[in-house]
């Protein structure tokens, strides 16, 4: 690289950095710290939960896919579909519920809600799952770093690490929202970036359709996942990602806790509508991103030689490094390296604040100075752990970055089925609950070890279908409702409310299908 490109990036850092410090001196207790004085507004809360999902892993990984990996293609806009109904979910029965609470953590409702027992087991599964995807994530960048910049890897896990670290552990939820925007920002111009020079180097659109390969263009796959057909298999990624949207943006802290900072139940609302409708837009870009690059790459030898065919996610960094000027490929790494903080920054405070609250305060209240103090404390103690995890994490890496995703699907189902039992059936105890949600996660790990045939993404349907179903036979059966939990639900409902924007997303889902369909059939037609 260019010195320029190293000046661009030295920049962004200290940029960060110093905003990480002065936004740090609003922070006043831990309202402000966790949850920004619920002071944000729908706008930016929805592009830092955007710009969460859309991590250094999508950036590379979904342009790879598309383009090189094997048995890849567009059928990834599937993973897509989902979303829409899943936010309709999440914005009718969860948010409202924990906006009226006035929650830090969403685990604090299952204490209300259930008791300690199952607000711990419950937080603890978050902690757990959380710090090893963070982890990972951390790792799996700094592998892409390492083949950009050449530093030994551990430089460049410490590097972002504890850049990360410095300015989230100073800024708290203020700094990792409006970091996020602007890192929402870079990584938005970088893709348009690279299509742009992509396109150019290709001459025009034209060499696309000529070139690149119409088997990667089928967008819709009605498959099962439930034997051999494997790939992307249509119907496992409708219902089991509707499952595994709704728990992740309904019950995850490291999501929800930017719902509790808006300012009002309307703007966390708002929020989320903007995430339904934007998403797809942005997952569009970058499968244009893995359609020219990748015709490119079928065009250059070069290009070619540089990606080994175990390890496509380096086709998006070597195509910085081969083909964009000095300054632009600092601008390009600066934003892989967005992406990632993006994700690692909101992972980070959320698991602070699930620590603080869940765990060393819960009922205790502290005030001004010391609430700040105990914050970072807890924020740096989980960023340290983070970066020795990623740190250790070569040693394991092949089974961890395979397993991760199917950790999170192991989990969410139930987990969901906790919440949404608890706000739904005021007959539903303790004992039943955590009883199903053993078993709803028992039958995932069943699935996981004896049944391989069976796509990790229905593990988010059953595990919900057995933890929901069997927590209310064993209420209506064995176990007697406890008089806390049914008064504490009779008194924290909320009215189920159906929107016009509720309405729009439900034609939005039907709108992208019919895309889709209409982009597989015009693509069969050429």
């Amino acid at each position: 690289m260019d010195l320029l490109d190293w000046y661009v990036i030295g920049a962004y850092f200290i940029l960060l950095l110093l905003f990480g410090y002065f936004i740090g001196q609003e922070n006043r207790d831990q309202d402000d710290y966790y949850v920004a004085d619920r002071k944000l507004s729908w706008w930016a809360v929805g592009i830092s939960t955007m710009a969460t999902q859309s991590s250094a892993i999508s950036f590379i990984s979904i342009p790879a896919f598309v383009a090189v990996k094997e048995g890849g293609g567009l059928t990834w806009l599937q993973y897509e579909l989902a979303l829409p109904l899943a936010m309709i979910v999440t914005s009718i029965f969860l948010i409202p519920l924990f906006r009226k609470l006035k929650l830090v953590s969403v685990y604090e409702y299952l204490q209300l809600r259930y008791g300690t027992g199952v607000r711990n087991t419950v937080a603890v599964l978050f902690l757990l799952s959380r710090a090893l995807g963070t982890g990972i994530a951390l790792y799996a960048t700094a592998i892409v770093m390492q083949s950009i910049t050449g530093f030994e890897l551990w430089i460049s896990i410490l590097t972002m690490g504890l850049i990360i670290l410095i300015y989230d552990t100073l800024g708290g939820m203020r700094a990792v929202v409006y970091s996020d925007i602007f890192q929402m920002g870079l990584l938005l111009l970088g893709v348009i970036v690279s299509i742009a020079i992509a396109v150019d180097l290709l001459g025009g659109f034209g060499a696309i359709v000529d070139t690149f390969p119409k088997a990667r263009l089928q967008t819709l796959d009605f498959g099962w996942g439930l034997g051999s057909d494997g790939g992307m298999p249509f119907w496992a990624f409708l219902f089991g990602g509707f499952f595994l949207y709704t728990a992740y943006y309904g019950t995850d802290q490291s999501q929800v806790q930017r719902e509790l900072s808006a300012r009002s139940i309307e703007d966390a609302k708002r929020s989320l509508y903007f995430n339904g409708f934007a998403r797809f837009p942005l997952t569009l870009l970058y499968v244009l991103m893995g359609i020219t690059v990748g015709t490119l790459y079928l065009q250059d030898s070069a290009l070619q030689a540089s990606v080994a065919a175990s390890s496509p996610d380096h086709l998006i960094p070597q195509f910085i490094l081969a083909y964009l000027p000095g300054g632009v490929k600092g601008l390009l790494i600066a934003a892989i390296l967005a992406a990632a903080m993006s994700s690692i920054d909101s992972a980070l405070n959320s698991l602070s604040a699930v620590t603080l609250h869940d765990f060393v305060l819960k009922e205790k209240h502290t005030q001004g100075a010391r609430e700040i103090r105990l914050s970072q404390i807890t924020t740096l103690f989980w960023g340290i752990a983070v970066i020795l995890f990623a740190l250790m994490v070569g040693v394991i890496a092949d089974t961890v970055i395979e397993a991760i995703n199917k950790i999170g699907s192991a989990f969410y189902g139930p987990v969901l089925a906790v919440f949404l039992a608890g706000a739904l059936h005021r007959h539903i105890g303790s004992s039943a609950i955590l009883t199903g949600l053993v078993g709803g996660v028992g039958v995932n790990l069943f699935l996981w070890l004896f049944h391989p045939e069976v796509m990790w993404m229905w593990w988010n349907v059953t595990g919900f279908v057995v933890a929901y179903s069997g927590a209310w036979m064993l209420s209506m059966s064995r176990f007697k409702t406890s008089k806390k939990g049914a008064d504490y639900t009779a008194g924290h409902t909320v009215a189920l409310k159906w929107t016009g924007m509720d309405t729009l997303l439900a034609c939005y889902f039907l709108m992208m299908l019919i895309a889709l369909w209409l982009i597989d059939e015009g693509w069969a037609d050429l």
